[in-house]
This record gives C-alpha cells, sequence and structure tokens, in this order.
C-alpha cells in the first residue's frame, strides 16, 4: 500500500468529524504530517515508531503520522500534535518543522496514480515514557537504522566490513562516464571521512542518501531503483522504515546533533535535575562519538549551561556525585548557548 493509499485511509477513518466536501483524494496533493520524536533513555537515544504490516522491503517501522485538515487544525503543528496524541498518547513538548518532503516518487508503486503527498516533517525532543504509558508505539535506537553513526566505541566495524568496499565498488562503476561537478569519488570522500577526510558527524542525511543512490539500502530495491539492481548480494544496511521515514529520521538526526550545540536543546532530554556525567552520556548518545570527561565539564561549566541544586546524587560503589539543572537565565545572555563540542577532536 503506498503512503498516499494509507493516508488516504487514515483520513477516512475520522471523514466523520470533517467537511465531506474537503474528503482526501478529490485534489491533486495532499499534505502529510510526519514526526520524528527523539528521547534517550539508558544511554541510548531513541525514537518513536508506529509498526504496522511489512511491506515490500519488510519494514514495518514508521513514524507516527496523520493528514492535515484546514478545518480540524488551525496550523500545521497544531494538527502534528492532534495526530500524535491521537496515535500514541503522548503529549509533545518542544517541537520544530525540519522540512518538506515533496518529491515525486517518494512513495512509487507500480500504477500508483493517487494524489501527490507532501509530508511535513517535524522533530520533536522529549522523555522516554515506559512502554506501559504508551498506547500505541514503541521506543527504538535510532542506530538500529544507522548502525554506522554510532561511534561511542570507536569507528562502527560496519564502515569498514561492509559499506567502504561497496561504496568504492559504486564509485569504480562510474569510470568512463560524464565528468560531474563532483564526482562519486568525492562524495563518498566526504560524507563518509575517507582518504583523510575528517567524518563529519552532522552529514546523516548526505550519507543515507549516498547509500540510497548506491542501491544499497533496502528502500532503494523496494522503490525499484535501477541501482539496486546491479548489486548480486546488496547487504543489509540497518533496519528499513516504511515509506521514505528513514528519510525524514536522517534529517532529524542532523538537525539536533547540529542543534545541540548552539540551542540548549539537549536539556529538553534531561530531567529536572542530572548529573554532569548523566549530561555527558546524554550529548554522546545524541552525536556519536565519545567525549574527554574533564573537557566535557569544563566547557558546560564555563559555558554557564548549569548551575547546583546544592544536593547530590548517590551512586553505587563511587562517591556522591553533585546534581545540577539547567540554567535558563543563559538564554537572556548570550544567542547561542550551545553546547559547543567538538566530536572529532575528543
Amino acid at each position: 500500500m503506498s503512503y498516499s493509499h494509507q493516508l488516504r485511509e487514515t483520513t477516512q477513518r475520522v471523514k466523520g468529524e470533517l467537511d465531506p466536501g474537503t474528503a482526501a483524494g478529490t485534489a491533486g496533493v495532499e499534505i502529510g504530517l510526519n514526526a520524528a520524536i527523539v528521547a534517550v533513555t539508558d544511554n541510548e537515544p531513541v525514537v518513536l515508531i508506529i509498526r504496522s504490516e511489512a511491506d515490500s522491503a519488510g519494514a514495518t517501522d514508521g513514524l507516527p503520522f496523520g493528514p492535515f485538515s484546514p478545518l480540524q487544525h488551525r496550523t500545521f503543528e497544531g494538527g502534528l500534535r492532534a495526530w500524535v496524541h491521537r496515535q500514541t498518547g503522548l503529549e509533545l513538548g518542544y517541537a520544530e518543522q525540519l522540512y518538506t518532503f515533496g518529491d515525486r516518487g517518494r512513495h512509487a508503486q507500480p500504477g500508483d496514480v493517487g494524489p501527490h503527498v507532501v509530508s511535513i516533517g517535524y522533530l520533536a525532543l522529549t522523555q522516554a515514557k515506559p512502554p506501559l504509558e504508551m498506547q500505541h508505539g514503541a521506543w527504538r535506537s535510532w542506530y538500529h537504522y544507522f548502525p554506522w553513526e554510532d561511534w561511542r566505541r570507536g569507528r562502527p566495524e560496519i564502515l569498514e566490513s561492509t559499506i567502504e568496499p561497496r561504496l568504492r565498488e559504486w564509485v569504480a562503476s562510474q569510470r568512463g562516464a560524464t565528468p560531474l561537478p563532483i564526482s562519486r569519488q568525492e562524495r563518498v570522500r566526504i560524507c563518509f571521512g575517507l582518504d583523510g577526510a575528517a567524518w563529519d558527524e552532522e552529514k546523516v542525511l548526505d550519507r543515507y542518501e549516498l547509500l540510497y543512490e548506491a542501491g544499497l539500502v533496502d528502500e532503494a530495491a523496494r522503490d525499484g531503483r535501477e541501482a539496486a539492481r546491479q548489486w548480486s548480494e546488496r547487504p543489509r544496511l540497518g533496519v528499513p522504515m516504511r515509506y521514505d521515514h528513514r528519510r525524514i529520521l536522517a534529517t532529524a538526526i542532523g538537525r539536533v546533533r547540529a542543534k545541540i550545540k548552539y540551542r540548549p536543546v539537549i536539556f529538553e532530554l534531561m530531567p529536572d535535575d542530572f548529573t554532569l556525567f548523566e549530561l555527558q552520556r546524554t550529548v554522546e548518545a545524541i552525536l556519536g562519538p565519545h567525549l574527554h570527561k574533564q573537557n566535557f565539564r569544563r566547557l558546560v561549566e564555563g559555558a554557564g549551561l548549569v548551575e547546583t541544586t546544592g544536593e547530590v546524587k548517590m551512586r553505587t560503589g563511587g562517591r556522591p556525585a553533585k546534581l545540577y539543572r539547567f540554567r535558563r537565565e543563559v538564554l537572556l545572555e548570550r544567542p547561542a548557548p550551545g553546547v559547543r563540542v567538538k566530536p572529532g577532536k575528543a
């Protein structure tokens, strides 16, 4: 079932609440709302997913989504919040618009002539609730979908064993073709930090798009891309997602990795009181690499991002740790109060 068909069915389920003249399918374009809802639990970055029947790629996981109704929803964000609450029971806190995903063929299906779907993607940050509090859906590590992005234990093995050899083979297959402004070789070098280039943790979407273009992810095969048919044996690179939701999630990960460096959004993922070690582990979970403990503490305290509560937290087998809280006054003191870590040099 294509995304437009499922979006239309979702709309029809609440059709009684809508004006019949606005039923989906009467126009050439439909507006969908997608949410990449991110939290950190047990030092793992997780995303809220909704599971449904497997598609042709075996993908069962998708992001919460629903149609925008101009009668029910005053704003896109209001519509998003309503759909997330209806599907998961979760009340969203911080949310920001990511991007508008409108390329034709995003959910290509043979014979699909339904209305074109334009999806407005959102990033939302929250604190993960226990599974029993969720009406529907589940929290799942975003590294299930992007295992090459997790550098907390060093360079991921999947890069050297699987991704790099396949990408080099893909680069070699272009030899003799018409030169492009940026060659495949240069794009691979920049995106994946090869041949002396530095790894940029923010290029999550660029890396996924390159793997899709090379036909190496399951979504490319499902969508009938020619590149995917060139591989006699295609590796399983992360867990696929329904429709183009892995692309939306990649956009969200790149956005939050960039944003925590210049805005204090990391504290949306933290409880009111926390230790500096807990804060560091949360930043590491989001960015991917391990950070130097003392450098991180000097940076956070020196930037005036936190203040002590005067309380301590007892730790098993160790000394009590000071409890801190986000110092909100920093928002008034300077325009970009983020955690300006540099993972590549940690």
